[in-house]
């Protein structure tokens, strides 16, 4: 796949194509073996990457271990380190097109997501991240100047995004780390290594020291290797909850500081005076986005019984209205799912729901009409779904729906903090007292009132096994920073 058409000028259009970004340069890959990326649309192989090995994980911890401990770049001034990242914004910018049709080769969401979402979210983290560093109170003063808090970097940061977000995942960890002067090691997905590559050549030549940044793309091995690394201070992982387990454990072990952003299995609470209109037009986003494969999504619709058959038809008039098709068309609203053997999965637990009683009112685990190739999952819709069934209670991360009834709204925030997770939600009324009241009263990170839109300024993260920490807004660089007591004046 050529990444660099369209909009390359502002591109290193040198080949890298048996090359790694280790430790701030590119070095030939030591390895014959290659990462292949699959399109989920074509089922072809449009691209490949070197595979780093063991050897080359351990050298690019060792570099950021030398550049943190010996180098120039914690010490750098916090406002010469906003510039830099600031002239990444502005390369980046320039490639926003070409990262979107990266994004949507590999992984399979819709371009005018990628572009608007993925590329363009990009940038607005990178400058929102600076505007809050600038405002970030690195020292401060307490017992009236005789004594201070400084906050200085936490050290050496590995950063493992995943497949379905990988460019605002990998920015969200990696511009508040540089900021806060650590120094990163990136592990991006073996699904989605290319746009890492992209990623790789715009950070190239923006000023970082050398040692302060590494983007090795890998697999599970990599990963579990550099979190396991008694070089690496902390590490920012963000997928399954079973992963985010794994880490922690790891993590615990050794005393080590992590951020884990996890699964969720978000509850929309549709109040009775909720105008279905509404509903329908946010939910197309918050539910179905990427075909469901996002955190966030609310797959969890709590409906009430006096208006609960008019909310499953809203809702499967919905999904039966999505249009499904090649991600590269700016018509189509939901792409295939990353790989078959996702697709597969999803489609279990379709076939799951049948099983525990559930009734499919849209969609289904038939291919979807007139697709003969991509691993597509038709949006499906669930009625009759009770919370203990396990398509209400575990993360599919495709396009399925659950529509659970309740009776009053006292059932439904207990519906709603009936799960292991506690990561997003939103409440669906007319009555901004009940909205406020409802949303305080549901456990999780984030929740909103006839909508629900992250922004890059507020924290974003979950409860429960949804994760630990937060990300984006003054609590993403809280994240990579330890706070020191500095006793300016002896005691009396």
């Amino acid at each position: 796949m050529d990444i660099t058409s369209g909009d390359e000028a502002a591109v290193d259009d040198t080949d890298r194509s048996d090359q790694l970004y280790l430790g701030g340069r590119w070095v030939k890959a030591e390895s014959a073996e290659r990462i292949s990326v699959v399109s989920p649309f074509t089922e072809e192989v449009i691209g490949s990457v070197p595979a780093p090995t063991g050897r080359e994980a351990d050298a690019a911890v060792a570099a950021a271990r030398a550049a943190f401990d010996s180098g120039e770049w914690r010490r750098t001034p916090v406002e010469r380190r906003i510039e830099v990242l600031l002239r990444l914004a502005d390369r980046y910018e320039a490639v926003v097109e070409t990262m979107g049709r990266t994004l949507t080769a590999e992984m399979g969401a819709p371009i005018g997501w990628t572009v608007r979402a993925q590329a363009g979210g990009s940038v607005a983290i990178i400058r929102a991240m600076a505007e809050e560093a600038r405002r970030y109170p690195w020292e401060e003063d307490r017992l009236d100047g005789r004594a201070a808090v400084l906050r200085e970097p936490v050290g050496v940061v590995v950063a493992i995004p995943p497949w379905n977000v990988p460019q605002t995942t990998a920015l969200s960890k990696v511009v508040p780390a540089l900021l806060a002067g650590c120094s990163v090691v990136v592990k991006p997905s073996p699904e989605t290594p290319l746009d890492a590559l992209l990623l790789a050549k715009l950070f190239d030549d923006v000023g970082l020291p050398d040692g302060t940044l590494s983007i090795l793309p890998g697999g599970r091995e990599i990963g579990e290797r550099l979190v396991a690394h008694p070089g690496v201070d902390h590490v920012a992982f963000t997928g399954s909850t079973a992963a985010g387990r794994s880490i922690a454990s790891v993590c615990g072990r050794d005393l080590k500081r992590c951020t884990l952003e996890l699964g969720g299995k978000s509850a929309a609470i549709v109040c009775d005076d909720a105008d279905l209109d509404q509903v329908t037009a946010g939910l197309r986003t918050a539910s179905f986005n990427i075909s469901g494969q996002a955190c966030i999504a609310q797959t969890r619709v709590l409906a009430p019984r006096g208006r609960y058959s008019e909310v499953v038809d809203a809702l499967a008039g919905l999904a039966r209205g999505l249009t499904l098709g090649d991600p590269a068309d700016p018509a189509t609203d939901l792409g295939p799912l990353v790989t078959s053997a996702h697709r597969d999965r999803v489609l279990s637990y379709i076939d799951l729901g049948e099983r525990e009683g559930a009734r499919v009112v849209a969609g289904g685990s038939k291919p979807p009409a007139g697709l003969t190739r991509g691993w597509f999952v038709a949006p499906t819709v669930f009625a009759d779904v009770g919370n203990d069934m396990r398509i209400a209670r575990e993360e599919i991360f495709g396009p399925v729906l659950c529509v659970i009834p309740y009776e009053d709204t006292d059932e439904a925030v207990a519906l709603a903090n009936d799960s292991d997770f506690g990561l997003a939600g939103s409440v669906w009324t007319q009555d901004p007292e009940r909205a406020d009241a409802l949303a305080r009263e549901v456990r999780t990170g984030m929740i909103g009132v006839n909508g629900f839109r992250p922004d890059f300024s507020l924290p974003f993260g979950g409860v429960k096994a949804s994760g630990i920490g937060r990300e984006f807004g003054r609590e993403g660089l809280d994240a990579y920073v330890e706070s020191k007591a500095y006793y300016r004046t002896a005691p009396r």
